[in-house]
């Protein structure tokens, strides 16, 4: 900040900033005190509404870079070269908690990443898991509702929580996935991210191809038992937003080796399961991690309200090359995401220093509004105009899907090995004995807390439809907990 006397936020010079203007010496305070009247107004709005989800977080800028050759499959600038660098800004954060919740809890953590593109800002708004509780956007309110404190109680409510997921029988994998080792990551820096849900790349061609996101890290994963997590969640609340800023301040600025998963378009008709479910993988041994990147996370925010608080993120900010799938969740992700910036942040938040692209400009006809910066100046605000406006492409950023059928209310299609248990079996098998134990304890810990055993059995049968062993433990645990 430039050195100089301390002004009014109109630039005025203040003469007093330690005593409020009074009618006399101790007399009441005066209205015509501006300076006083203009620091408490502009302190009652410092806080924009928090996120509803993901509202405690930590981010960090970086760099992408490209480490092998995916232009046979997309288009996309930025991954155009071996070699190439984008900057990048990184948002993790829990999902159930508040702004003021810590950060050593059970819960999935978000991993959000905007590239700051020559063509654009391409938002990939993925989580450290690579699935979700439920595959239809229209479930996500109900879903979030019962993660959140209870209208009538205040707090979170076992009751709540496995009476949703007994009767979301796709929600197993998830919670598999939520109740083992890996649901409390020791830190941000030790964990892997996942774009989770399915996007469609195109190149230069016009083909098309399915993907699927993977961001290893290369700091090793690391994660705490539920003990540890419960006495760090006492003694530091801000563990894991520390544990990321003081580590790039050392210097040692952790990095994520990224791979795709890719699927010819022709594929997913006859694909064994529908492979836009967002509660399945991609099996690796039908398709293969492809490395082609590697990400950096090396400055620091100077201001946490300004670039992670007010930083948003949108799956619907593709890039040419890059586009959706009929993945259900993500396309009302698409929709929600950019409302919800528009009421928590304001219709300009793409104007933001931080959301706002980096390495090309905005050019749209969108201006006005609360915050609205005059950057236009006395360019027209329609399209087509003879006055040197912007113009369209006439090139979409990717391939048109076929569709067929009548409009409805439908289910997701159901191919030929499509089942909510299998994989969250799959994933219990591959566990070692250790990492069961642990499991079904700490399932059993949480479905203990549940009041009615109509809901307690319904959960515990969803577990015991993935795998008898996995049900028949998670039975014992829970009746010797409830007496």
């Amino acid at each position: 900040m430039t050195q100089g006397p301390l002004t009014t936020e109109a630039g005025a010079p203040v003469a007093d900033n330690q005593n409020s203007e009074t009618a006399g010496i101790g007399g009441p305070v005066l209205v015509q005190d501006q300076l006083l009247l203009e620091k408490l107004a502009h302190f009652n709005r410092e806080r924009i509404p928090e996120r509803v989800v993901h509202a405690r977080g930590a981010g960090a800028y970086g760099t992408f870079t490209v480490t092998g050759d995916v232009t046979r499959y997309t288009r996309a600038k930025f991954l155009s070269e071996v070699g190439k660098e984008t900057e990048v800004f990184l948002r993790f954060s829990t999902v159930a908690g508040n702004l003021g919740a810590a950060d050593a809890v059970r819960d999935p953590r978000g991993f959000a990443v905007k590239f700051y593109t020559e063509e654009g800002n391409y938002d990939l708004v993925g989580n450290n898991t690579p699935v979700f509780f439920i595959r239809d956007a229209i479930k996500f309110p109900d879903f979030i509702h019962t993660q959140k404190r209870d209208p009538y109680t205040g707090s979170q409510e076992a009751d709540n929580v496995f009476d949703f997921w007994g009767l979301s029988p796709e929600s197993t994998h998830q919670v598999t996935w939520l109740f083992g080792d890996r649901g409390i990551p020791a830190s941000y820096r030790h964990m892997d991210g996942f774009g989770s849900h399915t996007y469609q790349w195109n190149n230069e061609a016009g083909e098309a191809f399915w993907v699927k996101y993977h961001f290893k890290t290369d700091q090793g994963i690391k994660n705490l038992t539920a003990e540890e997590a419960e006495v760090l969640a006492g003694k530091d609340p801000d563990s894991h937003q520390r544990d990321l800023r003081e580590a790039i301040e050392r210097g040692e600025y952790p990095t994520w080796t990224v791979s795709v998963q890719i699927m010819p378009v022709a594929d997913a008709a006859t694909y064994r399961f529908n492979p836009f479910d967002l509660t399945k993988v991609w099996p690796h041994a039908d398709y293969p991690l492809i490395e082609f990147g590697k990400l950096e996370l090396n400055r620091n925010p100077e201001n946490i309200f300004a670039e992670v608080e007010q930083s948003i993120f949108s799956p619907a900010h593709f890039v040419p090359g890059i586009g959706p799938s009929p993945d259900k969740m993500l396309q009302g992700r698409l929709f929600a995401y950019g409302d919800a910036h528009r009421y928590r942040v304001g219709i300009n938040a793409d104007h933001l220093p931080v959301n706002r692209p980096h390495a090309t400009e905005a050019r749209t006809h969108s201006r006005d509004g609360h915050l609205y910066d005059g950057r236009h100046k006395g360019a027209k605000n329609y399209e087509p105009n003879s006055f040197g406006g912007p113009f369209q492409t006439d090139r979409p950023l990717w391939q048109p899907v076929q569709v067929g059928g009548v409009t409805g209310e439908t289910v997701t299609p159901v191919h030929a090995e499509d089942n909510d248990f299998v994989q969250a079996g799959n994933l219990y098998r591959l566990m070692s004995e250790d990492e069961k134990e642990r499991l079904v304890k700490n399932l059993a810990n949480a479905i203990s807390g549940v009041t009615r055993d109509d809901i307690a059995e319904r959960a515990i049968d969803n577990f015991r439809q993935a795998d008898e062993d996995f049900g028949k433990r998670l039975e014992a645990a829970v009746q010797a907990l409830r007496g």
